[in-house]
Formats: C-alpha cells, sequence, structure tokens
C-alpha cells in the first residue's frame, strides 16, 4: 500500500464514522416516529425518508448542491451564522454519506423499536415506572442491538457511496476522494489495476465485515427467528 492509498482508506473511514455519528440521533427519532407514531401524513414521512434508496445517486448530489451549495439557501445560511460551508471539503462527503446512508439506519432501527414487547413497557408502567425509566430500562436495552446493527450498516453504506459524493463535493485529493472515487480515478489511468485491485480489496473487507456485524447483532436482537435488517 502506498502513502496515497492509506491516506484515502483513513479519509474513507473518518467520511463514514462523521457520517454515522452525526446521523444516528436523527435516524433514531424518524425511526422512532414511523414505529410508534400515529400522524397525518405518517405513510409520506416514511416515502421521503427512504427515498434515496430508490432515488439515483447522481440527483441526491444534485439536490445537495441546489440546498448547501454557496448559493443555496441552507448554504448561505450556514456560511453567513457559522461560517461553515460543505463545498469541495471532507465534511460535504460526509453529508453526502450521511444521506444516503439514514433510510438504512431508520430501517433496522424501526425493525428493532418495533420488536420491543409492549407488554413488558406496559407492565412496567402499572408498576409506577415514569415513562422515562421505562425508555431507559427496558426499550433501549432491547433496542440497543438492532440501533447498533443500524449504525453498522450506515457505516457500509457511507463507504460505497460515490454518486452523491462526487456530484456534490467533486474529487479532490486529498479532502473529497473516498475509496469509490479513488477507484473511479484509477481506472481511467491505464497501467494502475494494481492499485484499483488493493482499494476494492479493502472496499470489499470493510463492507463484507460491515454487514456480517450487523446480521450477528440482527440475531442477538432475536429478528434472527423471524426476519433480518438486511
Amino acid at each position: 500500500m502506498t502513502a496515497e492509498e492509506w491516506e484515502i482508506i483513513l479519509l474513507s473511514l473518518r467520511v463514514s464514522i462523521v457520517a454515522v455519528l452525526a446521523t444516528m440521533p436523527l435516524a433514531f427519532g424518524f425511526a422512532w416516529l414511523l414505529a410508534r407514531g400515529r400522524f397525518p401524513g405518517k405513510l409520506l414521512l416514511d416515502a421521503l425518508v427512504h427515498l434515496p434508496l430508490v432515488l439515483p445517486p447522481v440527483v441526491t448530489g444534485w439536490l445537495l448542491l441546489i440546498a448547501f451549495g454557496a448559493n443555496g439557501p441552507a448554504g448561505r445560511w450556514l456560511a453567513d451564522w457559522f461560517g461553515v460551508s460543505f463545498m469541495f471539503r471532507w465534511t460535504g462527503a460526509a453529508l453526502a454519506a450521511a444521506v444516503m446512508a439514514l433510510p438504512l439506519m431508520v430501517r433496522a432501527m424501526r425493525l428493532s423499536i418495533e420488536a420491543v414487547d409492549r407488554r413488558l413497557e406496559g407492565a412496567a408502567r402499572t408498576l409506577g415506572a415514569s415513562p422515562a425509566r421505562v425508555f431507559f430500562s427496558i426499550t433501549l436495552p432491547l433496542a440497543a442491538p438492532g440501533l447498533l446493527a443500524g449504525a453498522v450498516l450506515g457505516f457500509a453504506r457511507s463507504i460505497g457511496e460515490f454518486g452523491a459524493t462526487i456530484t456534490f463535493v467533486s474529487n479532490i485529493p486529498g479532502e473529497t476522494r473516498t475509496i469509490p472515487i479513488a477507484i473511479y480515478s484509477a481506472l481511467q489511468i491505464p497501467g494502475n489495476e494494481a492499485a484499483v485491485t488493493r482499494l476494492a480489496a479493502i472496499a470489499v473487507l470493510l463492507s463484507l465485515g460491515a454487514l456480517v456485524l450487523s446480521e450477528v447483532l440482527a440475531r442477538r436482537m432475536g429478528q434472527g427467528k423471524g426476519g433480518h435488517v438486511l
């Protein structure tokens, strides 16, 4: 492995980890609403959350460019008030990865929340436990393996993210060139097959390890008997 390839791998890990950590609270909130909530527009919210799964990634990147670009409403507001810009920076790559990972994370978390036995929560409430105590002592521990499985799936999706990232923050070495973009760039240069093979092998190993770990976590929460998060 060359120094440049190690830099690409470390950047990909940083982008994926930040994307998952930043998305976790939002994904959990959506998962909770979709699993337990009863409100008008729930079907529409469900469709919007899962839209990045079926939308072409290039379209997702273009929408991010419109919203968070230098002249976009969110991008201009963040720049004026906080001096934050996502354009052509690794944080923009993390944002694109987070958007693409969100549906998978919500799906896994929603299944884990729905799998929690509501009778246990009801019994605790009849014994005088407050809603907060029921949540932290029963709901959260029982759903925890599924929540972690969702985070691992989100990490795997972030590692493989390409279309939205290259559309939103381009292909800048050392800043936004993650593993998939580096493989694409290497394929454009004749004689770079060895570098492509090394980076592709790393991507396969990371993604495969994440998928195996998510399945192990899903089985631990009991979904292995009746379903899987994948």
